[in-house]
């Protein structure tokens, strides 16, 4: 599953007369950009995955403008606590019912869920290059042993690359991080990952594949780390693309210490973006 990381000049607010869409997972509006850039029209993207075309257009001129899918802050007075945070505290509570306030504003495992659109604040925003900016493609995989391999995609990804990457990096990954035998692979339900070839492959090299649920993207582990990367590269601030990519596999290689937090609410598999 690819992601990019950017250089921003600045921090953008969503234009006021952008059409509004349909609330859609993450996943799917993941699924509709890289649609869109395997040469996909938008009434073939609706139509595969059950999507109005306008909202699939709306996605990708937001994808186009501000790189990223991620839900923009709105007007008004947003709430304190993401949903997500929410659930976090209400597992924790349940958990241990002497947890106080301060417990919980104290665990860094709870604080980066805690603020609604964190992520989108200019501090945790990728920053731009001063003369041209740019992004750059990424695949990479972890487990609770920590990350595994960090590469560059230099090409449109699509079914063949996936693979290949996959096949040049997921079985060293696994050796590296010393995973025990019967660990399970688990990544979303991209097309590139659901293709009849890939599936083949993956059967072929004895892997065993968590079966992924559709329209789950709280289930994505990685989605987790992926954020700690960004606001860490951010702090940093790359000047091109060359120390961007630098600057990424150094903060990767950095993660380990950070991964509890994210396994403690996560599956276990090897996981990959």
């Amino acid at each position: 599953y690819k992601r990019h990381l950017s250089t921003t000049s600045n921090s953008q607010t969503p234009n006021s007369t952008m059409a509004k869409t349909k609330e859609l997972s993450k996943d799917t509006r993941n699924k509709i950009v890289d649609l869109h850039q395997a040469g996909k029209t938008e009434s073939a993207i609706g139509k595969q995955l059950g999507v109005k075309k306008s909202t699939v257009g709306a996605i990708i001129r937001k994808w186009k403008t501000y790189k990223t899918t991620d839900n923009l802050p709105r007007s008004g007075a947003p709430r304190k606590i993401s949903p997500r945070g929410v659930k976090m505290i209400t597992r924790t509570v349940s958990k241990n019912p002497r947890t106080t306030r301060g417990d919980l504003v104290n665990d860094p495992c709870l604080s980066q869920y805690m603020r609604r659109n964190a992520e989108l604040h200019p501090k945790n925003t990728i920053p731009t290059v001063k003369h041209g900016g740019g992004n750059i493609m990424l695949w990479g995989c972890f487990s609770a042993k920590g990350p595994g391999r960090l590469i560059r995609v230099k090409e449109r990804m699509n079914g063949a690359m996936y693979r290949e990457i996959l096949s040049k990096n997921l079985l060293p990954s696994a050796r590296a991080l010393k995973m025990k035998r019967g660990w399970v692979f688990q990544h979303d339900n991209d097309p590139k990952h659901t293709a009849r070839a890939t599936k083949e492959w993956l059967r072929k090299k004895h892997f065993k594949v968590l079966e992924w649920p559709s329209q789950s993207p709280d289930l994505n582990p990685i989605e987790n780390l992926w954020r700690e990367l960004k606001i860490r590269v951010a702090q940093r601030q790359p000047q091109n693309i060359t120390a961007l990519e630098e600057i990424c596999m150094e903060e990767w290689a950095k993660l380990p210490a950070t991964l509890k937090c994210t396994y403690d609410e996560n599956y276990r598999p090897l996981s990959s973006f």
